[in-house]
């Protein structure tokens, strides 16, 4: 006796394919595009806060600042990582910050995210002692 004829799913498995991979796809995107945006961001943020740190030295100006900021996006992939990156400062008496802009690379066509961040430090600088907490020899004790 023949066993009935089953049923035969014969092309089930390109329509799954044809289904899932878009989002699979999707997802692979979306997760590069985020790792992109995060490297370009930290690259950013590490270039404003050293350029910042040589702002703020005793005997530095805000022009080397924006230089040794230039130089660390440089160093690190330049327009590889950070599209147009561009340096501005500006130093006070008291602080120094810089501030680097410039957009990330992007895997979406026609998207380019901004990218701008900066970083503070306080200028160093000669104070006179006050004489509050100062220590003086002969105070009275000890051999």
């Amino acid at each position: 006796m023949r066993r009935p004829r089953e049923w035969v799913e014969g092309g089930s498995v390109t329509l799954e394919t044809v289904l899932v991979m878009p989002a699979v796809f999707a997802a692979m995107f979306a997760v590069m595009q985020g790792a992109l945006i995060y490297h370009a961001r930290t690259v950013a943020i590490a270039a404003a806060q050293e350029g910042a740190r040589t702002a703020g030295g005793e005997r530095a100006d805000v022009g080397q600042g924006i230089a040794a900021a230039a130089a660390f996006v440089a160093d690190a992939g330049g327009p590889d990582v950070l599209v147009g990156a561009s340096v501005t400062g500006t130093r006070s008496v008291t602080t120094a910050t810089v501030t680097v802009t410039g957009t990330s690379l992007s895997v979406i066509p026609g998207w380019a995210p901004a990218i701008r961040q900066s970083a503070s430090v306080p200028v160093e600088r000669i104070s006179q002692a006050s004489g509050e907490f100062a220590i003086t020899e002969g105070f009275g004790g000890g051999n």
